[in-house]
């Protein structure tokens, strides 16, 4: 009876290695670990990337860019940031509702009387209203913030009383960061919302070309960005405690 011949390690060795299965295991391509995003910029648009900034929009619908949370402070904003910012807040849809509402109580107060009534006079009364509101915010978060160098951003205090927290939102109309960090009386929102008022005697009817509808053109602006401004500061409880939502 033949016995089979013993071979040796290395022979062994190297038929192995010439086995086809072994050739392609020993070519296989190791698994590439896919890199998975920070939880804190999960879901969050380029420009939110970009900017530090969270639209969680308040009440699901109305737009809340420019917001800073759980944030004390970070880089500066290039122009062209300032301006995607106030361009998201201008256009976003929200703002199509939000200033046809304000045409429709307009006409029914026949407010201008010179526009009169129908659906030419309601346009008129949109376009209007969408001018105010669009003009007042690229001056306050694009034009005079990158011409002044401050921050359009709004920081939220996220912590303390409900006194303390409802006064910071406010004094954020009169008291800015600049791009270097310090702060400083903000001249973009009270320089940037009078041009914007100046400029919309060009559009007006001659008849509302007067100081006192530039005044309350101004003091809407203003009233707008501190309702805002509240909005922003108290959203976030309101959002964990009614809509039972920890995290934008």
């Amino acid at each position: 009876m033949l016995r089979r011949p013993k071979l040796n390690k290395r022979i062994r060795r190297s038929l192995l290695l010439d086995s086809p299965a072994r050739g392609l295991r020993a070519l296989a391509i190791p698994k590439i670990k896919k890199e998975t995003a920070a939880p804190e910029t999960l879901g969050k648009s380029k420009l939110e990337k970009e900017t530090g900034t969270v639209n969680d929009r308040i009440f699901e619908v109305l737009p809340n860019y420019g917001t800073v949370e759980n944030a004390k402070a970070l880089p500066p904003l290039a122009t062209a940031q300032k301006f995607k910012l106030a361009s998201a807040a201008v256009f976003d849809w929200a703002a199509y509702p939000f200033n046809g509402t304000l045409a429709a109580i307009a006409q029914a107060k026949n407010d201008p009387k010179e526009w009169g009534q129908g659906w030419g006079a309601y346009g008129r009364r949109f376009g209007a209203s969408f001018a105010d509101n669009g003009i007042g915010t690229y001056m306050t978060t694009a034009v005079f913030p990158s011409l002044l160098k401050e921050d359009p951003r709004y920081y939220q205090l996220g912590k303390g009383g409900f006194r303390r927290r409802a006064y910071h939102a406010v004094n954020r109309l009169f008291v800015t960061r600049t791009d270097s960090g310090h702060e400083r009386f903000n001249y973009s929102e009270s320089v940037g919302n009078a041009v914007a008022a100046a400029i919309s005697n060009v559009y007006h009817v001659p008849s509302d070309r007067t100081a006192s509808r530039n005044a309350s053109t101004l003091g809407f602006l203003i009233l707008y960005d501190g309702l805002s401004n509240e909005l922003k500061e108290f959203w976030p409880d309101i959002r964990r405690k009614v809509f039972r939502k920890q995290t934008p």
